[in-house]
């Protein structure tokens, strides 16, 4: 009975004839009772009855051959194989080398074959799409699987993107400057040769050992980069901001067991500590209104508006004596209130007016009015720290700036705060983030970025 032979057609990639050890060629016998392994004998010794150990001449037996049709009746199982083993070898659509490879099949033969058989095939494409279905009901209810763009991103060498990626190479997988960039220095020496002593040997042995576990830790924490999203900084820090701070301290906490848990059962933790906490808030909040009496939501809303009022009227109560507390400038203060009754009574402040604390006071305009441009100005005289808070939290450069730049000790420190902290989170800091982070006036923001990294505070991207 005539079977598709389990080999390619390269006589090399067969086992010997058990009889003459010669390499077998098509047909060549099978026995059907030895085995496993196969038996297997050419022709010639089938024919002289070659018997070995349990094997014998009477045995029930099967002729190997692949020269008969499958799929087209010009085509035979043994091109077939020629023909997948070609495309594999010299790509799709080279239909010229694969030509050349089979040496039995013109080039035109060979493309009109396998797009009609092989791609164009309804039961080949059935079974496809039954292979397809299969694996997404495997994965339906399992994380979203990442899928790869055609053509991943390459930005310039010392780039923004680039920077901003960490160095990191989407078409290559790897990064400018990898972890342990120098691991490899320690083989560039090392050459295997027969004259090497035992000891010796094993001493290169145990080298290549080292650098063998370097680089998987190198790739350990590549994988952990890529499998939590880590290497666009910039958008793993905006999707960790989405969150309250309460929950973005716990994210600070777990980000060091992210590596242990994985990085989808990382993020459901995170994600069921959000919901729980604004679950427990929304059960305050009822709370709240069942204190003070509320039972219907439409009396809630009434309640909310009112407590909002209060705090507004609250807030205009205190501001006043915050500005007695850092400002001991009677006009200064006189001007703030007129700023502030002119913005209650639907102006538009746009004049600005100094004061001795560092803080900057505008002088109201009508709406839509142009206001004249302000004639020049001496330069405001340095602030007066005496009896500031926060003063004697500063050393004797971070007064002198404070009085330069006009800038009340407890506004400088927590600006520091902010940047110093930023940086710690990034590496370093550019300007123009110090600029999104504290909203005030620039070259303000400019002096005191620029004080700060020369006094080692903070590093410059």
């Amino acid at each position: 009975m005539d079977r598709l032979g389990s080999f390619s057609n390269d006589p090399f990639d067969k086992p010997p004839c058990r009889g003459c050890s010669s390499y077998l060629m098509e047909p060549y016998i099978k026995c059907a009772e030895c085995g496993p392994p196969p038996f297997l004998l050419c022709l010639q010794c089938f024919t002289r009855g070659f018997e070995y150990k349990k094997h014998q001449s009477d045995h029930t037996y099967e002729i190997m051959t692949s020269d008969f049709p499958v799929l087209d009746p010009s085509w035979t199982a043994q091109e077939e194989m020629a023909l997948l083993e070609a495309v594999m070898d010299c790509g799709f659509g080279n239909w010229q080398d694969v030509a050349n490879q089979m040496c039995t099949k013109t080039k035109e033969e060979c493309e009109k074959h396998y797009m009609k058989h092989f791609i164009n095939n309804p039961l080949f494409a059935s079974t496809l799409l039954n292979l397809k279905q299969a694996e997404e009901a495997k994965t339906a209810d399992t994380a979203i699987p990442f899928q790869s763009t055609d053509d991943p991103p390459r930005p310039a060498f010392d780039s923004l993107l680039s920077r901003d990626m960490a160095g990191y190479m989407p078409a290559r997988a790897d990064f400018i400057e990898e972890f342990d960039n120098y691991a490899e220095w320690d083989l560039r020496d090392i050459d295997f040769v027969e004259d090497d002593s035992d000891i010796l040997h094993a001493l290169k042995i145990a080298v290549v050992d080292i650098y063998h576990s370097r680089l998987k830790e190198r790739q350990r924490r590549k994988k952990i980069i890529r499998d939590h999203g880590l290497i666009n900084l910039k958008k793993f820090q905006l999707m960790e901001r989405r969150y309250p701070k309460e929950v973005q301290d716990l994210y600070e906490t777990m980000r060091r067991f992210a590596r242990i848990v994985g990085p989808v059962e990382h993020d459901k933790f995170i994600e069921s500590y959000a919901l729980e906490f604004e679950l427990r808030r929304e059960i305050k909040r009822l709370q709240e209104y069942r204190t003070a009496g509320i039972t219907n939501f439409c009396s809630a809303r009434a309640y909310d508006h009112l407590k909002k009022t209060r705090e507004e009227e609250r807030l205009k109560r205190t501001m006043l004596s915050e500005v007695l507390q850092y400002i001991q400038d009677s006009s200064a203060c006189q001007q703030w209130l007129r700023r502030q009754a002119d913005i209650d009574s639907g102006l538009n402040p746009s004049v600005p007016v100094s004061s001795n604390s560092g803080d900057t006071a505008y002088m109201p305009t009508k709406k839509n009015v142009p206001s004249q441009k302000p004639k020049g100005r001496r330069s405001a005289p340095p602030l007066n720290l005496t009896g500031l808070p926060g003063t004697e939290k500063l050393n004797e450069k971070e007064k002198e700036l404070c009085q330069m730049v006009r800038l009340v000790p407890g506004a400088y420190l927590e600006y520091k705060s902010a940047l110093v902290n930023e940086c710690n989170k990034q590496g370093s800091l550019r300007l123009a983030q110090a600029r999104a982070l504290i909203k005030i006036d620039v070259n303000k923001t400019r002096k005191i970025y620029d004080f700060l990294i020369r006094e080692g505070y903070i590093t410059k991207a």
